[in-house]
């Protein structure tokens, strides 16, 4: 019975949704993943350590050799220095997580802290203060809180448009009516989208060429000792919502171009 009922509204309620509708889901569904982007690394919470730009561990490996190292032995001296730690540093946006022996992590926005609360046999190299350098430095979030913002913004915006709704004809029968959106309104939310996609596409650009630069630096100067990764659930999480910010954009285009169109061939 529950099943017929919930199949009944469901059917009652799909004619009335809208295509901004569909868009404003997309948008949300960018936001979620933007907003999980910049919450990388910031707290202890199932997941969110997993979240993160770029790490940095130590592991014994052989070491890479090549003609253009002028000391090639001073693998053997880090090595010496490394010893048996196997701590790793995951950064995010807005925070780094510490693992020193293969258990939990230990997250916070304040390296000190962090750094506080591990030995010298740990992290021989410093790879706590790196990774600080690293977010300090290099890592500018902005670009994606602006444009989460905007698209919130445009969300509203679409959430004002007129949605289907009864009305009585000339001869006394009720039907559907769903009136054409405001055309400002309508421009102001494409610009909104636009612009958000396009910070979110330098903000990911930016994030993921600085990575796998940060990345293979530290990798070659800890040759034999130090490996560094590049955090695919980010870069997944950045390129999904840019994605949905862009589909949301050309969907915005498309409706504004039909509604002129009809409305030119209606004058005509």
């Amino acid at each position: 019975m529950a099943n017929m009922r919930f199949a009944v509204g469901l059917q009652r309620l799909i004619p009335f949704l809208g295509y901004h509708h569909i868009l404003m889901f997309l948008i949300a569904a960018g936001i979620i993943l933007l907003s999980l982007l910049l919450a990388g690394c910031s707290s202890t919470s199932p997941g969110i350590p997993n979240i993160f730009l770029i790490s940095l561990y130590y592991e014994n490996y052989p070491p890479i050799f090549d003609p253009a190292q002028v000391d090639p032995g001073v693998t053997t001296a880090i090595a010496n220095i490394v010893g048996q730690a196997q701590l790793e540093v995951r950064v995010g946006y807005f925070g780094i997580c510490v693992n020193a022996d293969g258990g939990s992590f230990l997250c916070s926005n304040n390296a000190s802290s962090l750094a506080s609360q591990v030995s010298v046999d740990q992290d021989p190299l410093n790879l706590i203060w790196v990774a600080s350098t690293f977010k300090d430095s290099i890592v500018f979030p902005y670009l994606i809180i602006v444009a989460i913002v905007l698209a919130f913004v445009c969300f509203i915006l679409l959430a004002t448009f007129p949605g289907w709704h009864e009305e009585t004809d000339e001869r006394g029968s009720e039907r559907d009516v769903k009136p054409f959106p405001s055309r400002p309104v309508s421009q102001v939310a494409l610009a909104l989208i636009f612009v958000a996609s396009v910070f979110v596409l330098v903000s990911v650009l930016w994030q993921h060429t600085a990575s796998v630069a940060a990345s293979t630096i530290a990798q070659d100067l800890g040759n034999g000792s130090v490996r560094s990764g590049v955090g695919t659930t980010a870069m997944i999480l950045g390129w999904f919502g840019f994605a949905l910010f862009i589909i949301v954009t050309i969907g915005l285009l498309v409706m504004i171009l039909s509604i002129s169109l009809l409305d030119r061939l209606t004058d005509d």
